[in-house]
């Protein structure tokens, strides 16, 4: 096609049937006329492999595309319970419904209804969080790395703020310790070396300008071999001893003992908090199984210094965070932690379980497609995603696709054409569905995806 040939912004439009296309009229013009300008930055050789036909009907499709809402639901056959791209905790569909009443109107996110005043949206959830976890105080923002940055500006913008060198990672996503020290306004001081560092280390680096000492749990990689850390109970100690505040970044954040559910171990906020450590960051949307926060608990007097700071007000939560993360606390229950906590459920769902729920799909699965495109299950390993517990891979099943007629990046369209989607994965030329991350009432709705595919 020449570059003369390319429709024109109106010549789409009258392809379209405006009354079907549930958009406002300037974001259609702008989806069209930033697809027409990709176009025209295609070089010649490219742009005659595609015929008018066909560029005309990837747009129209990229709109019909943009007419349902954009963040919807996926099926998550990747295995990777903590998913990233797919928003890593699940939250269950009893704490969305209970929701929905209490916050579809006004709510009482900053009013005291007992005595009639202004009220701290923070109630809601600091006392709740404390008691679980032990702390004096808490206070939670939009996300761990927030929680980070408002401790470290904090406690030490202008000030040096001690680290381990082997403790300086990167979670991804662009977040680096090192940059996050940086844009924080404090001054990094690294110690020791990539995989030992003493105590020592960190007494020598003690001056007048220290504002506080750092730990960040690595909970994305482990070093092996020749190495050596400090202890945390240490660095309370000598924080203590010199009057400086010591800030434990633990990321993913357990607030149960993860042995009760035959999962790999991740230090307990509680037992990190009973060291007398002066603030503990982690995650709510990993391991704890709620919204996307940052949650920050420690000592009262340091905790208050953190609700003064202005950045406090540009990283609060809304009322939805709130809300969510409220009702995914009190659903854990420490006794008897199987099974109210969607994501405790997935992770720690047994192999034996899990190739149940293969079994029912496969039997509702037609004998035709079964042969047609080799299907089977078998036995996988998954991580549970987001940095959380990296170490030894999780048990799960997984259901096996491979047809001679299409390829595997076929399937794989095939699945997210879906509504909702599957999103699987590809793996020497077979695209596979694991059953770690699929939900109870998601079973029906793959067999009868997996016969029209």
């Amino acid at each position: 096609m020449e570059r003369r040939e390319i429709p024109s912004v109106n010549s789409i439009l009258e392809k379209l049937d405006i009354e079907e296309i549930n958009l406002p009229r300037e974001y259609l013009l702008l989806i069209i006329k930033k697809k027409l300008s990709a176009l025209r930055k295609l070089d010649k050789k490219d742009l005659n492999l595609k015929s008018k036909k066909e560029i005309l009907n990837q747009i129209l499709n990229k709109i019909k595309s943009l007419n349902k809402n954009s963040l919807s639901k996926v099926i998550n056959g990747t295995g990777i319970v903590l998913h990233t791209g797919l928003g890593r905790a699940p939250i269950s569909k009893d704490v969305l419904y209970d929701i929905v009443n209490d916050l579809s109107g006004y709510a009482n996110l900053e009013f005291d209804i007992m005595d009639g005043i202004r009220g701290e949206r923070l109630n809601h959830v600091s006392d709740l969080i404390s008691s679980i976890v032990g702390s004096e105080s808490s206070i939670i923002v939009n996300n761990n790395a927030a929680a980070v940055m408002l401790a470290i500006n904090t406690l030490s913008q202008k000030k040096e703020i001690i680290i381990s060198r082997g403790q300086l990672i990167e979670i991804g996503g662009s977040f680096r310790i090192p940059d996050v020290i940086n844009k924080s306004g404090a001054i990094l001081k690294e110690v020791g070396t990539t995989n030992r560092t003493h105590l020592v280390d960190y007494e020598k680096a003690l001056n007048k300008n220290t504002g506080a000492i750092m730990y960040a749990h690595t909970s994305n990689y482990k070093i092996e071999g020749f190495t050596k850390e400090v202890e945390i109970k240490d660095l309370v100690k000598l924080s203590k001893k010199n009057n400086i505040p010591l800030i434990v970044d633990l990321g993913s954040g357990a607030l149960l003992d993860f042995k009760k559910l035959n999962l790999p171990t991740e230090p307990l906020v509680k037992d990190i908090i009973n060291l007398g450590v002066s603030l503990v960051t982690f995650s709510s949307d990993k391991l704890i199984g709620g919204p996307q926060s940052g949650i920050i608990s420690g000592k009262t007097n340091i905790i208050d210094k953190l609700h003064q700071n202005p950045i406090y007000r540009s990283l609060r939560c809304d009322k939805f965070i709130i809300a969510i993360l409220e009702r995914t606390l009190r659903q854990h229950n420490f006794d008897n932690p199987n099974f109210n906590i969607q994501t405790l459920k997935l992770l720690s769902a047994s192999r034996k379980t899990l190739k149940k729920k293969g079994v029912e799909i496969l039997n509702k699965i037609s004998n035709q497609t079964l042969e047609e495109f080799n299907i089977e299950l078998e036995d996988s390993l998954v991580e549970a995603g987001s940095g959380s517990l990296p170490i030894k891979s999780i048990e799960s099943v997984c259901i096996k696709i491979k047809s001679s007629k299409f390829k595997s990046s076929e399937i794989s369209r095939k699945f997210r054409n879906f509504n909702p989607p599957i999103i699987g994965y590809i793996k020497k030329n077979h695209f596979y569905i694991d059953l770690k991350a699929i939900l109870d009432d998601e079973i029906k709705y793959i067999s009868s995806s997996i016969n029209n595919i």
